[in-house]
């Protein structure tokens, strides 16, 4: 039977019942005429035929497969991003920034299930760059030498925590708020970091090879991992788009203080580099083992069954495998990289599918 859901008239976000305020634009739906729509069954989407798949088609039909559904998942980046590019208000940042707490988290009848366009992001973005290119001008024309340290910091954090808030809005359940996430980033990133350390005294790395490249990437994954399963069993995370947020966070985490380090040996030549980098390395393998891990869980508890799910190991070993590819002293270095930030993209992209591919199925049996 046919249930007709009241929609924002501004944003397409679902509404709850006798809502006044729509909780994904902030808009005041009191006093408005919101869209009345039709929830039916969704379609299966047609299966393209073999000759005609693309080399894309093809990965993202095999990634699906990993996660219980053969098919293609299509790849729209431009639609997906269509709303950076347009005008938003103060208010809608705030009205998404306090998401997740007990009195602005949507009942899953209220959880969009449509195709995600985060935007609030590239604001963090620029704003970051801003404070950079401050920072910059104050170190080498100002000479504001004790400028350095916050330069070589907030260098290191733009990219990831950008990428961060970016998985932050991509969680439509909006229950986790911006408070416990900022927790996961700055304690779970040293932590995780931590752990690593830690791991490291068991192995010997002194110079990078193919195989030790490997050891890296085990030793660095499952660092992370080992953060990243203590905070979705403290969080008691049960939807994939909760696992990728926690795991970018730790990811993200990762990444700026790692990143702040190599500045500090390296100096702040490193930084550019190891921030475009940043696009596809350590947030976005963050994402895909937290993803992976809670898609094996469900909505159980972790046990020692989760991380022998054949769904988490195809997905861990990939964020190894791609670390490890990423370390390794291979030819046509810059081709390599753009290859892998390509391959991750592409793997978190079909996991945001099967997180809202979850949230149709919830709302299917309620």
């Amino acid at each position: 039977m046919n249930e007709k859901i009241k929609f924002c008239s501004k944003c397409g976000q679902a509404l709850e019942e006798n809502a006044q305020f729509c909780t994904h634009c902030g808009f005041e739906v009191r006093g408005n005429t919101p869209k009345l729509e039709t929830q039916a069954a969704p379609r299966e989407r047609a299966q393209p035929a073999k000759s005609s798949q693309s080399i894309i088609d093809s990965a993202t039909e095999q990634l699906n497969g990993w996660t219980g559904q053969r098919s293609t998942v299509k790849i729209n980046l431009r639609s997906m991003f269509s709303e950076v590019f347009k005008s938003h208000t103060e208010r809608e940042a705030e009205a998404l920034f306090i998401a997740g707490t007990d009195t602005t988290t949507p009942s899953l009848k209220a959880v969009s299930a449509s195709p995600v366009r985060p935007w609030l992001f590239s604001r963090v973005l620029l704003l970051l760059v801003l404070v950079v290119a401050l920072l910059f001008g104050a170190v080498y024309l100002l000479g504001g030498e004790k400028m350095y340290t916050g330069m070589i910091f907030m260098s290191a954090l733009t990219v990831p925590f950008s990428l961060l808030i970016m998985f932050f809005e991509i969680n439509t359940f909006k229950n986790i708020s911006v408070f416990k996430m900022m927790k996961i980033f700055m304690v779970g990133g040293v932590a995780s970091v931590m752990t690593t350390m830690v791991l490291y005294q068991f192995v010997n790395v002194q110079r990078m090879t193919v195989f030790t490249a490997i050891i890296v990437a085990i030793v660095e994954e499952t660092g992370k991992m080992i953060m990243i399963a203590y905070y979705v069993r403290h969080s008691k995370a049960s939807f994939i788009l909760n696992g990728l947020l926690i795991g970018a966070a730790i990811g993200a985490g990762f990444a700026t203080f790692e990143t702040a380090g190599y500045a500090q040996d390296y100096g702040s030549g490193v930084l550019l580099l190891r921030s475009v980098c940043a696009l596809g390395s350590h947030t976005m393998w963050g994402a895909i083992g937290g993803a992976a891990l809670v898609l094996a869980k469900g909505s159980g508890p972790l046990t020692s069954q989760t991380y022998r799910n054949g769904r988490f190991l195809r997905f861990f070993v990939l964020a190894i495998g791609l670390h490890a590819l990423w370390d390794a002293p291979l030819p046509f270095e810059d081709f390599k990289l753009i290859a892998l930030i390509v391959i991750a993209w592409i793997t978190v992209l079909v996991l945001i599918d099967a997180g809202l591919r979850e949230v149709r199925e919830l709302q299917k049996s309620e």
